[in-house]
C-alpha cells in the first residue's frame, strides 16, 4: 500500500517553508502600513455563496469542489477564491455600518479548484488578497493598485507591468453586451462549446477565450471604450491620471475582462515579462465590483474593490528573476555531549540558552565527537559547547568560538553574559566590514 499526495497538491517542506514565511511577512507588513487588517473566513461556504445566478465563469461552472454530507440537504463548497467569503462576512457582520469606511481587509490561505494541474497552477493553492469595501472612489482603486505594485517591487520583481481596463457601470456594460451579441451573432456557429454558452450568459467573456482568441472575428470585435457613458469614462480617467502622477507604469488593455463575472469599472492585472514564467505570466489580478455587496444583502449601491495573487505563482516569478527570499542565519550554539553521564547537565545548559533567546541544538543520537562536529559545520553554528563530566562537576561550560578559533572554560553562571558580549561583538564586526565595503 503506498500513500501519496493527491494530484494537484503539494507539501511545503521545512526546507522551503522559510521562503513562504519571508513572503508572508512582507505581505503582512505592507498591509499593516496601508491599514489593511486580516480576516480569516471558513475554508468552505454554502455553495450559493460562490454559485451565483447565471454565472458564466469556468470556475463556477466546472472547477468547484462541492460536497453534501450524508442525510443533509446542505450543499457546501471548498472556497475557489477569497472575495465572496469576505463580502459575505462583511454583510453578515454588518461591517458596512462602520462610520469609517472603507473597511480594508486582507486574507491569506488555501483555495481549491478542480482544474488541470500545470506549472504554477495547483488544485489546492494558496492565495493572498485584499479587499477595500464600502467606498466607491477612484482613489480607493488607486490605493489597492499602488499597494499591489509596491509589494511586488519590494520583493524585488523588476520585470512587471500593470495592465488596466474598465468594464464601466451596469448601463455601459449592458450597451456593450448588446453590441457584442449583435456582432458575434453570425459567428456563433464557429466558436467553441464554452463560447456558445458564454454568448448566452455573458458575451464579455468571449474576449477571454483561450481557444478562439486568434480567430479573425475576435480581432474586429467592438471595444468597451466606445460604449462607456460619461460617468464611467470620468472615473477611469481619474484612476489613470493618478497612476501617472505616481509613476506607476501601466498599459490599457481593452481585452482584459477578468475570469469572474462580478467585476465593474476598473479591472487590472500585474504581469511578469520574464520568459521563464511561460503561459502563466499573471502574478496578481483584481478589480472593482458594484453588485456583490447588495447581492449578499448589504446596502444597495455599495461597492468594493480588491485583488488576489497566487503565492505559488509569485514564488515561481521570484525564482525566475533569481530572487532568493530565504536567509538561514545558522545556530547560535550547538551543545556537544562528550560523556553519556553529562547528558542531563548538557540538556540543562541547552534549555538555559534557549530561555535567553539563543537558537540552540544538542546531539540526541550519541554520536562521536567527530560526528557531532560535522553537525556544527552543517548547521553553521557560531559557537560549540563542549559538555563532559568535567564541566558537569565544575558546573562550567567549555565554549568554542568558531569564527575566532578560540576556546574558553567559564562558570555556567557567566555563560549568558559572555555570549551576549561575544555574539554582539561579532555582529558589530560584520556591520563594520559591510560599511568598509560600502565606502569603497
Amino acid at each position: 500500500m503506498s500513500y501519496q499526495i493527491p494530484r494537484g497538491t503539494q507539501d511545503i517542506l521545512p526546507a522551503s517553508s522559510s521562503k513562504w514565511q519571508a513572503l508572508e511577512q512582507t505581505l503582512r507588513h505592507f498591509c499593516y502600513l496601508y491599514g489593511f487588517n486580516e480576516i480569516r473566513t471558513p475554508f468552505f461556504e454554502h455553495t450559493n455563496v460562490f454559485k451565483r445566478d447565471n454565472d458564466s465563469s469556468d470556475m463556477v461552472n466546472k472547477e468547484m469542489y462541492t460536497f453534501q454530507l450524508a442525510n443533509s440537504s446542505t450543499s457546501l463548497t471548498l472556497r475557489p477564491e477569497g472575495t465572496a467569503g469576505v463580502v459575505r462576512s462583511f454583510v453578515e457582520n454588518k461591517m458596512y455600518a462602520d462610520p469609517d469606511l472603507p473597511i480594508k481587509m486582507y486574507y491569506m490561505g488555501p483555495m481549491a479548484r478542480h482544474e488541470r494541474p500545470q506549472k504554477g497552477r495547483l488544485r489546492l493553492f494558496n492565495q493572498f488578497g485584499v479587499e477595500s469595501l464600502g467606498v466607491k472612489d477612484p482613489y480607493a482603486d488607486v490605493e489597492v493598485i499602488v499597494l499591489a505594485y509596491s509589494i511586488l517591487k519590494a520583493l524585488g520583481l523588476n520585470d512587471i507591468k500593470v495592465l488596466l481596463n474598465t468594464l464601466g457601470d451596469d448601463e455601459s456594460r449592458a450597451a456593450y453586451r448588446n453590441a457584442l451579441r449583435e456582432y458575434f451573432a453570425p459567428y456563433v456557429g464557429e466558436l467553441c462549446a464554452d463560447c456558445k454558452r458564454r454568448y448566452e450568459q455573458n458575451p464579455l467573456r468571449l474576449l477571454d477565450c483561450k481557444i478562439d482568441h486568434d480567430k479573425e472575428c475576435m480581432k474586429d470585435a467592438p471595444r468597451m471604450a466606445d460604449y462607456l457613458n460619461e460617468e464611467s469614462r470620468r472615473y477611469f480617467d481619474t484612476v489613470c491620471q493618478a497612476l501617472e502622477q505616481l509613476d506607476i507604469p501601466y498599459e490599457i488593455d481593452s481585452k482584459l475582462v477578468r475570469g469572474l463575472d462580478y467585476y465593474t469599472h476598473t479591472v487590472f492585472e500585474i504581469v511578469s515579462l520574464n520568459k521563464e514564467m511561460g503561459a502563466q505570466s499573471t502574478v496578481l489580478a483584481g478589480g472593482r465590483y458594484d453588485g456583490l455587496i447588495p447581492y449578499f444583502g448589504g446596502p444597495e449601491g455599495m461597492s468594493g474593490i480588491g485583488w488576489a495573487l497566487g503565492m505559488e505563482r509569485l514564488l515561481i516569478a521570484l525564482e525566475a528573476e533569481g530572487i532568493n527570499l530565504e536567509e538561514d542565519n545558522g545556530l547560535d550554539a550547538y551543545v556537544m555531549v562528550l560523556d553519556k553521564e553529562a547528558r542531563g547537565y548538557a540538556f540543562e545548559v541547552l534549555t538555559e540558552l534557549r530561555a535567553y533567546g539563543y537558537r540552540s541544538e544538542m546531539d540526541l543520537i550519541g554520536r562521536s565527537f567527530k560526528g557531532q562536529f560535522k553537525t556544527v559545520d552543517r548547521k553553521h553554528a557560531k559557537t560549540a559547547f563542549l559538555i563532559g563530566s568535567k564541566e558537569m562537576e565544575e558546573q562550567s561550560v567549555t565554549i568554542k568560538l568558531l569564527e575566532k578559533r578560540e576556546q574558553v572554560n567559564i562558570p555556567v553562571a557567566d555563560m549568558v553574559a559572555f555570549l551576549d558580549r561575544q555574539l554582539v561583538e561579532e555582529e558589530e564586526e560584520h556591520h563594520h566590514h559591510h560599511h568598509e565595503h560600502e565606502e569603497e
